[in-house]
């Protein structure tokens, strides 16, 4: 079975409450900035696609590892 892609389940998100799982996990320095935005840019096109698609969109993501 092939994976799906978010396009080939566009169709059937309107009014759909949809989690997605994203990769904020991002470098900070010694100061807690963020130094590399990288990972929050490369989930934009899904974020957008689900909001243009009238999707209810639920962000899941963590930031460090645990200790």
């Amino acid at each position: 079975m092939a994976k799906l892609s978010i396009e080939d389940i566009g169709g059937e998100l309107k009014g759909k409450r949809v989690l997605m799982r994203v990769d904020f996990n991002v470098p900070l320095d010694s100061a807690r900035n963020i130094t590399s935005d990288k990972r929050i840019v490369a989930s934009l096109p899904s974020i957008k696609y689900v909001i243009e698609k009238g999707g209810r969109l639920i962000l899941a993501s963590h930031l460090g590892r645990p200790k």
